[in-house]
C-alpha cells in the first residue's frame, strides 16, 4: 500500500520541545509542506526568534539563522538584500514581533522588504513564563496581570495585521488560524501565496496565525481551542487584509 501522508522533507526527524496542545508544530508542518511543494528548500533561509520557536532551526532542514529578540526582520532584510535570489522567512511570536520587535516589522513592511514574516499570535509570552503580551486580551490573566489585563492602564490588544495593512506600501497581509482542519487548509494556502509572492519578487508578506497556548493559559488543549474560537477570533478576525492585486487595481484606476 502506498503512502498518502508523510513528513515533509523540509522538516527534520527531531522530537519538538513544544508543550502538548501547542499549535507551533502544526504551523511548522505547513511551512515545511509549502517549501517542499514549491521546490525551494535548497535556497530557503529561515530566521528563528527569541521565544517558544527559538529552537526552530532544529526542526527545519533548510538553512536557518538565529536573531536577537525582535530583530528577525532586520536580519531578514540584510540577507534578502545581499542575496535576493534566496527565499527568506522569519518565524516570530507576538512577544518577539509585536513588542520588542514592533519597530522592526513596521519599518520592514513600510519599506516593502521582499521577505515573508510568519507571525504566531497566542496572546501571551510563552517561553519566558506566560507574561502579558501586546496581544493579551482584556481581562486575560497572565503572570504579570494576575487580576486580568487592565486596558485603562495598558491599552487594548494590538491588531498587527490591521496595523500593517494600513501602510501605503504594497504587500500581502493576512490572518489565519490552525485550530480546526478547515482553518489549517486555509492557513496553508495563505503561506503558499506568501512564498509565491516572494518568489515572484512582488512584495513583503505577513501571515499572522492565531495559535493556542494551553500551558500558559492554564487550560486543556480542547478548552484552549474553544477559548481561541470564542475569545480571540472575534477580536482578531480571519482573512486577507491587503493583497498586491488590490494595490495594482488602485494604481490602474488612478
Amino acid at each position: 500500500m502506498g503512502k498518502t501522508f508523510q513528513k515533509p522533507e523540509a522538516l527534520t526527524d527531531v522530537h519538538t520541545h513544544y508543550c502538548p496542545g501547542c499549535t507551533h508544530g502544526v504551523i511548522h508542518r505547513l511551512v515545511g509542506e509549502v517549501i517542499d511543494e514549491l521546490g525551494i528548500r535548497g535556497r530557503t533561509v529561515g530566521i528563528a526568534p527569541v521565544g517558544c520557536a527559538v529552537l526552530a532551526y532544529n526542526y527545519f532542514s533548510c538553512d536557518f539563522q538565529e536573531a536577537a529578540h525582535g530583530r528577525a526582520p532586520a536580519m531578514a532584510t540584510g540577507i534578502k538584500r545581499v542575496r535576493p535570489d534566496l527565499m527568506v522567512f522569519t518565524y516570530q511570536g507576538d512577544g518577539d514581533l509585536a513588542s520588542i520587535g514592533m519597530g522592526e516589522i513596521i519599518h520592514a513592511a513600510n519599506r516593502g522588504e521582499k521577505f515573508t514574516a510568519i507571525f504566531v499570535n497566542n496572546a501571551v509570552y510563552g517561553m519566558t513564563g506566560g507574561q502579558m503580551a501586546p496581544t493579551t486580551m482584556p481581562g486575560q490573566r497572565t503572570t504579570t496581570s494576575p487580576l486580568g489585563r487592565n486596558t485603562e492602564e495598558t491599552g487594548m490588544p494590538i491588531r498587527v495585521a490591521e496595523l500593517l495593512s494600513s501602510l501605503a506600501t504594497e504587500g500581502y497581509i493576512t490572518r489565519q488560524t490552525v485550530i480546526k482542519p478547515k482553518f489549517i487548509n486555509r492557513t496553508k494556502k495563505a503561506l503558499k501565496k506568501a512564498f509565491t509572492y516572494q518568489m515572484e519578487g512582488r512584495c513583503f508578506s505577513l501571515v499572522e496565525v492565531v495559535s493556542t497556548c494551553p500551558t500558559n493559559w492554564g487550560m486543556t488543549p480542547l478548552d484552549a481551542i474553544k477559548w481561541t474560537e470564542e475569545t480571540l477570533l472575534p477580536y482578531f478576525p480571519l482573512g486577507d487584509f491587503k493583497t498586491p492585486e488590490e494595490a495594482e487595481a488602485v494604481s490602474a484606476n488612478a
